[in-house]
């Protein structure tokens, strides 16, 4: 198991919401976890008008792609995050704010957010990457 080390420097100002500025990871293996979208193992789209089903589902498909190697929550060091409307950033944060102390108790990873104009179908309002270490 490699050791991972979740951050958040004094000179940085504190994070205004659930994740951290740093991540220092030692002796690991890194894995790449494609964008994760609300589409079920059968290819149906869940949530098309629930922000918090979308969540729920892009995390189980995140998990479901950690075990498929091997790893879990503790393995990841980083997400990256896409909206495609502002007014889901509150409902986001929100979200992880309830779910992220059981998945990260030593501290969320970083995350990086960005809103976007349009994600691969119009359904689609969340979609986050993931960066693993093993």
């Amino acid at each position: 198991m490699p050791k991972i080390e979740i951050l958040n420097p004094g000179a940085l100002a504190a994070p205004p919401a659930t994740f951290s500025h740093v991540a220092r990871a030692s002796g690991a293996e890194h894995v790449f976890i494609a964008g994760q979208v609300a589409k079920d193992k059968a290819g149906n789209i869940v949530g098309a008008d629930d922000f918090e089903a979308q969540c729920r589902q892009v995390y189980a498909n995140l998990e479901a792609a950690l075990a498929s190697v091997g790893a879990g929550w503790g393995n990841v060091v980083q997400f990256t995050s896409y909206l495609v409307r502002a007014s889901d950033i509150a409902a986001f944060a929100k979200w992880r704010a309830q779910a992220y102390p059981a998945m990260f108790p030593k501290g969320a990873p970083p995350n990086t957010l960005l809103v976007i104009s349009a994600l691969a179908e119009p359904a689609f309002r969340l979609e986050v990457q993931a960066t693993a270490v093993l």
